[in-house]
């Protein structure tokens, strides 16, 4: 499994995410407290859905031309 690369990525997405969804509530006239707590929650349930889907692809080998996760996965525009 590409452990690291997934790590990064979700590193990275989670507090992408969390702001997000964080500013667009606090922007909606919500308190800052419940702001954060959506942004919080629904930001780790969005990345957990994503990175479960993730995992199943990976062990089921199915190909995800976005994700390249696969191993020995190289695929050429030319091979179209």
């Amino acid at each position: 499994m590409p452990l690291k690369k997934w790590i990064f990525q979700y590193a990275v997405a989670l507090p992408a995410i969390f702001s997000l969804l964080a500013c667009v509530q606090y922007l909606k006239g919500r308190s800052v407290e419940y702001s954060l707590e959506f942004g919080v929650l629904w930001a780790f349930i969005s990345v957990t859905v994503f990175a479960v889907r993730r995992i199943y692809n990976y062990r089921k080998n199915v190909n995800c031309i976005i994700c390249n996760d696969l191993p020995g996965n190289t695929q050429n525009s030319d091979n179209r």
